[in-house]
């Protein structure tokens, strides 16, 4: 009967289509509504769509927040790129951390109580097995507040020199003076000796060793060196430049020319133009670098030398 009237109205077809695809849409809903019963936690297809919606929007309003805070927050002349930068990283922190307990509530209908044993849970098991990376998590959380390496800043780190470019929550990415990237572990700022060329007093004193023959005359040598740091580049007046006569060596005389310079990242084109300077005065005023040299001694017998420039010991 049905087929029939099918064949006598379209519009019959029409309604029976309409009525099969609900039919079929409401089943999917169903699928996708019920529980599941998975390890003993309640799943439903519709909540875990919904949490991972969320967590998506999260990482986006957590990110746009952070960039909005730190484009307002630089209209504040008095706070230092570091400390927006940040306040910029701790508010995204913050929003992320937030979202994904949203998440988990929405996608497992967990109470807080059950969320914050979950995450002791997985702190004990992140000291246990991952112990390098919760240390470097947390020397990133110290890095953050203490702040003694900001945005910015000149580091030498052991052998490598250059610009923090940025600090991430377990890493801190350095760019030398060769404009390559160094990926550090934030565990090695902390737990290591650090050089920051940019903490405190913006005033750095430059170190330049140098060593003359023992023929030369003290007192011109250390006028020879106060004049070669005068009118270079960088270098400050005040404090004026200083020599120290520091050690009889053993094959010269040791002395140290102290410069100040505001320009710390600069310190390896200042040694060189002042290290220019001094090889250049020193010719003219005559004083002598001397060159390790070796004396030998024979007690007994002597040492002769034949054509080819080779020692021959003899009685």
């Amino acid at each position: 009967m049905i087929h029939f009237l099918a064949a006598k109205s379209p519009g019959v077809l029409q309604v029976l289509a309409l009525l099969d695809a609900r039919g079929i849409a409401a089943r999917i809903w169903h699928f996708l509504n019920d529980a599941h019963d998975i390890a003993g936690v309640e799943i439903r297809v519709t909540r875990l769509i919904g949490a991972a919606l969320i967590l998506a929007g999260v990482v986006f309003f957590s990110r746009m927040v952070s960039r909005l805070l730190e484009r307002r927050i630089a209209r504040k002349a008095y706070l230092d790129p570091g400390l927006r930068y940040t306040l910029g990283r701790l508010s995204q922190y913050l929003l992320f951390i937030l979202g994904i307990l949203l998440a988990l509530k929405v996608a497992l209908n967990l109470d807080l109580t059950s969320i914050a044993v979950i995450f002791t849970a997985l702190s004990v098991g992140i000291g246990f097995g991952l112990q390098y990376i919760a240390a470097d998590i947390a020397s990133g959380f110290i890095l953050l507040f203490e702040r003694p390496v900001r945005v910015g800043d000149h580091v030498t780190i052991v052998d490598d020199e250059g610009d923090v470019q940025s600090i991430n929550l377990r890493t801190t990415v350095v760019v030398t003076n060769d404009r390559v990237s160094i990926i550090v572990p934030n565990s090695r700022l902390v737990s290591q000796r650090l050089i920051n060329w940019s903490y405190g007093d913006p005033r750095v004193r430059i170190e330049i060793p140098v060593g003359v023959a023992y023929s030369s005359d003290v007192t011109l040598v250390t006028g020879t060196l106060i004049q070669a740091a005068e009118h270079v580049d960088n270098v400050l007046t005040d404090p004026p430049p200083k020599v120290q006569f520091l050690k009889f060596g053993d094959y010269s005389l040791d002395f140290r020319l102290l410069a100040w310079t505001r320009r710390p990242r600069l310190h390896p084109q200042i040694r060189s133009d002042v290290n220019y300077r001094i090889e250049k005065l020193f010719r003219e005023t005559g004083i002598e670098i001397p060159f390790p040299q070796t004396e030998l001694r024979v007690r007994e017998g002597a040492v002769n030398l034949n054509a080819n420039d080779k020692s021959i010991a003899s009685d």
